[in-house]
């Protein structure tokens, strides 16, 4: 299991003839982003990141991680991913940060928590993704950033019975997709919001995909994200278009506390650049 490197996934397709057909009339036409997010500040909300790991005391993150743990792997032990509590957490690799500050930079007001899964060199076990996915779903986060993902058609039925958990916790999980051209989990069940890179760098600019399974575009491509050491990185990725979509999922989950998972996904589909014009 790795946050793997990137493979271009959106080209053209943003302005098609599905698109047009699928502009968003009727009740679902009238939400407006102002209605969506406008005044939402992400107050209230808890985000899971999991990955490499947050450095909490970053600058751009400005006080906004409020803790986490760390999975570990133990093949011997009888707990083979034990978690442990991480009150001052730190990353591995930067990955993890890069995330955070994507999404503190659209939802200031969001508290951010850090549960590590991947090493120094940005992999780690199947077995504990899964069970930091668990330990988020468990402690109530309202939205789950995954910039990582499992090829391994073994894991399907895990992570499936995971997200289906989180769904009906109300929780909101949003995935990048594989940055290499094959399947990757939990990226691909229709319970969990998709998300690969475009070019584009405003973070309020993302498309509508009328071809599942990825669903929607958000920047991702020579980003300049907070990176560990209190620095900085231009980076390039799929895994930086899902908290974007992170932030905005954050802002509206403050603003409408009551939407189901499946209510805001529709939020965004009416909302996106490509559908509401916007």
């Amino acid at each position: 299991m790795t946050a793997d490197r990137f493979r271009p996934a959106w080209s053209s397709q943003f302005e098609t003839d599905a698109i047009r057909e699928l502009r968003a009339i009727g009740p679902i036409g009238e939400l407006s982003r102002d209605w969506a997010w406008g005044g939402s500040t992400g107050s209230g909300v808890r985000v899971a990141i999991i990955d490499s790991g947050i450095e909490g005391d970053h600058p751009d993150l400005e006080g906004s991680v409020k803790g986490g743990v760390v999975v570990e792997y133990d093949e011997k032990g009888d707990d083979r991913t034990p978690v442990i509590p991480d009150d001052a957490p730190s990353d591995l690799f930067g990955h993890g940060t890069a995330c955070a500050g994507i999404i503190h930079s659209i939802a200031p007001e969001a508290e951010l928590y850090s549960v590590r899964v991947l090493g120094k060199d940005l992999t780690g076990k199947a077995l504990q993704f899964a069970r930091g996915l668990r330990w988020a779903i468990e402690n109530d986060m309202h939205v789950i950033n995954l910039s990582l993902s499992t090829s391994k058609y073994s894991y399907y039925a895990l992570f499936h019975k995971l997200a289906d958990e989180a769904y009906f916790k109300n929780a909101v999980l949003i995935s990048a997709v594989n940055n290499v051209s094959a399947p990757s989990y939990p990226s691909l069940y229709s319970s969990v919001i998709s998300v690969a890179a475009h070019a584009g760098q405003d973070p309020f600019t993302y498309y509508y995909n009328p071809a599942p399974p990825v669903e929607f575009g958000a920047p991702g491509i020579d980003l300049k994200v907070a990176w560990i050491n209190k620095g900085s990185s231009t980076i390039t990725g799929n895994s930086f278009a899902a908290p974007h979509l992170a932030g905005l999922v954050s802002l509206i989950r403050a603003k409408h506390p009551d939407l189901t998972p499946f209510q805001i996904k529709t939020v965004l589909f009416a909302c996106a650049s490509n559908v509401h014009g916007e």
